[in-house]
This record gives structure tokens, sequence and C-alpha cells, in this order.
């Protein structure tokens, strides 16, 4: 495969990216390609903090070009873009982060910042800006009877418009915003364990809430997920590229095996294409630091799936392989 002057950064990496971790990377996104080229569709899985690391630069141009059909992510993943999207320019950096004393650890929470590795989050400015707007609309789902997931509510308060007036990047760069926009499907288990699902059980014990059962549950992802998967997987094979681990991975890759073993949906592929970005070290009884292979046994992957893992930090391996597959 050949790249022209006009993507330097594809031009450069094929240059340069030749062995080991490097060449898994290369090797991992020519077959994101071929996956694509050859019908398939793509589901990313968020874990850790992308969105606070503005993995969205990237990521929203994937989804704008069809390159992602389908996104795993935590709780906080999905609010984070959403944060730096309104909040961005009062952010602060520490670089010094490993540095602190308890302290200065101490200080940053007096002044309301919470630290993501060196990355301060402005309370006022991110968290209770999208408070206001999401209590909003689960208070009128909550008024109607009516239910809806996690991302939902925040793709209905994205579109409608009241956060605009608080932009603080190219909105082009918010990859919730260009979901939101595609009404791009998402899965977010766990979501009770993130700043917004905190908040919402604050609002349910207060009584401002009173259906507790307003925002869906991880079990209902699930059973949504089973029924998207079943009905894509009838004409395009599903990819699986997983940044990171945790319950942003293991919970969606097991829709498979559920399919198969609980379900008797035999007739239901596999994953057809899977690739991990992490930096766990390949261990003994640990998801994150399991090799794909041992995925064949659990009924995810099969002999013939292409598999890959890069093992680096995925803040600097996913925008290469993004900036691979889209040809930049």
């Amino acid at each position: 495969m050949t790249q022209s002057s006009a993507a330097p950064v594809s031009a450069f990496l094929r240059h340069h990216y030749r062995h080991f971790n490097a060449a898994a990377l290369i090797d991992a996104s020519d077959a994101y390609v071929r996956h694509l080229d050859q019908g398939g569709k793509m589901m990313v899985t968020l874990a850790g903090a992308m969105s606070t690391a503005e993995l969205g630069l990237s990521l929203a141009e994937m989804i704008r070009q069809d390159k992602v059909h389908a996104i795993t992510c935590t709780g906080a993943n999905l609010e984070e873009d959403i944060y730096n999207l309104v909040a961005h320019d009062h952010y602060e950096r520490v670089p010094n982060y490993r540095d602190l004393t308890p302290e200065q650890e101490q200080g940053l929470l007096e002044r309301h910042f919470n630290r993501v590795t060196d990355t301060c989050i402005p309370e006022a400015e991110a968290i209770r800006r999208i408070e206001k707007a999401i209590l909003d609309e689960w208070t009128a789902a909550d008024q109607k009877g009516e239910r809806y997931f996690p991302h939902e509510f925040m793709y209905r308060i994205l579109l409608s418009g009241k956060l605009e007036q608080y932009y603080q990047i190219d909105p082009k760069n918010s990859w919730m915003l260009a979901a939101a926009q595609k009404n791009l499907p998402i899965i977010v288990p766990g979501w009770e364990d993130s700043t917004t699902g905190n908040i919402f059980a604050s609002h349910v014990i207060d009584g401002n809430i009173k259906n507790v059962h307003t925002v869906r549950s991880g079990i209902e992802y699930m059973m949504y997920l089973a029924e998207h998967y079943t009905e894509v997987t009838k004409t395009a094979s599903l990819g699986f590229f997983q940044i990171g681990g945790g319950i942003a991975g293991d919970f969606p890759i097991c829709v498979v095996p559920m399919l198969h073993q609980d379900l008797q949906r035999t007739e239901v592929p596999l994953w057809g294409y899977f690739c991990q970005i992490s930096d766990s070290t390949t261990s003994y009884g640990s998801y994150s630091g399991a090799v794909p292979n041992e995925k064949i046994t659990w009924g995810k992957l099969g002999i013939e799936t292409p598999k890959y893992i890069i093992e680096s930090d995925a803040s600097i391996v996913a925008p290469l392989v993004f900036a691979l597959v889209l040809g930049w």
C-alpha cells in the first residue's frame, strides 16, 4: 500500500514503524481498513480517560467518515467529552503530577478541580453545567413516565442546542457530538460508576426524580446490544477495536457467547476482527492482560479471526491507528 505526500502522518508511520509494537500498529490498522473494505462494521470500546485525553480530535472524524459504527465506553468517557466541549478553557494541566504532595492535591480539591493524571477538570464550569441541562431532561422524562439510556439523555442535551453557548472547542472535535448527529449506537456498562451517575442517584435520593428506572440499566444495555449485534451481523461482520481494558471491553465482547450459549442463536457469527491497545502486562488471571487467543476458549473469537494486540499507551497509539485508517 503506497501513501502520497498528501498523507504525511501515514507516510511517516509506514516508513518508520517496521518492527515490534510499531509493526503491530501498522498490521492492525491495515486489517481494520480491510475489514471495512470487505463490508464489515466496527465497534470501538473506550476505557480509561480517553475523552479527557481529547481522543475526539481523531475519533470524531472516524465517526463522521463511517469508520466507527458503534461505541462501548465507560460513563466517564461519555460525560468527559462533553465536559471538554463546554469547559476546555478552564482546565488546568499539571505536568509534574507525579511530584504532587498530598497538600497540593488538597489545594486542587479546594479550588474545585478533579485531577485525571496531568489534567484537572473544573467542577463548576464542566460538571455543574452538564448537571443543569441533564437534570431538565431527567425530570421531563420522569414526569412523562419515559425511560432512556444514559447516552440518549446526553444526545438530547447536545442536539437541543442548550449547551452551544458554552462551547470552548471547535465542535467538530467532540466525538459525542459527532455520535449524536449520527445517532450512533452507544453502550455504557456501569454508567452508575460515573459523575453523572452519582448525580442521578443523588436526585433520586432527594426525591427530585421519582423513578430510579428513568435511566435504563446495564442489563437493558446488554439486551439492546444482543439485538443490535444479531441484526447487524445478518448482513455484515462486526469487528472489535478495544482501547484499554476493563468493563468497556469485557461487557460488549461477551454478547457473542451469550447469544450462542444462553439464547441458542448459534447462527450468529463471532466477532470478525479484534484489536486491543493495552499497556497491561500479559499475565495469568487478568482480562486486560490476556492474549487474544484466550478469547477463543470463551466463544468470542475464532481461529480465523484477525487478532492484534498493541502493547503501548493508548493515548499515543489510538490517534495513530485512526490516522492510518483515515489516510492522514
